[in-house]
């Protein structure tokens, strides 16, 4: 091992807090760290990349569940993990495209309401927000 580093050093260079650091390391996302003799972490230099990545994959809306099982070693079944992680990552694609179905959805509705709200704001005579009218009798 290179240089090992302290919870804090690890922490600072993650932007993680130390707690957040000892946790991944309990959730089994880190490998344990051995200790000093006075208790003190020592993590080896490629624990950086690897909360890098964790960090990376929680961005894409990975749970910290799903980023363990990515990161589980293959213990001689690399076929069977490469299986497992290739669900896992189709899951998670399957649940991104009904999002995005989802939010053009949305977006359509409120392009209509922009419409209406258009439409109504041309007209010469005072009228109620034809948005705020439909909601409020909507319901």
């Amino acid at each position: 091992m290179t240089q090992a580093h302290k919870t804090g050093p690890i922490a600072a260079a993650t932007g993680l807090t130390p707690d957040a650091v000892r946790y991944y390391e309990r959730l089994g996302l880190l490998p344990t760290a051995p200790r000093t003799s006075a208790g003190f972490r020592l993590y080896s230099p490629d624990t950086i990349e690897r909360i890098k990545f964790i960090r990376r994959a929680q961005q894409f809306g990975l749970a910290l569940r799903e980023i363990r099982q990515l990161l589980a070693p293959a213990n001689g079944q690399r076929r069977e993990q490469c299986r497992h992680v290739r669900a896992v990552i189709e899951q998670h694609l399957a649940d991104l495209e009904a999002r995005i179905r989802e939010l053009q959805a949305f977006r359509r509705t409120l392009q209509g309401a922009v419409t209406e709200c258009d439409r109504a704001l041309r007209l010469k005579e005072l009228v109620e927000c034809p948005v705020v009218d439909h909601l409020s009798h909507d319901r």
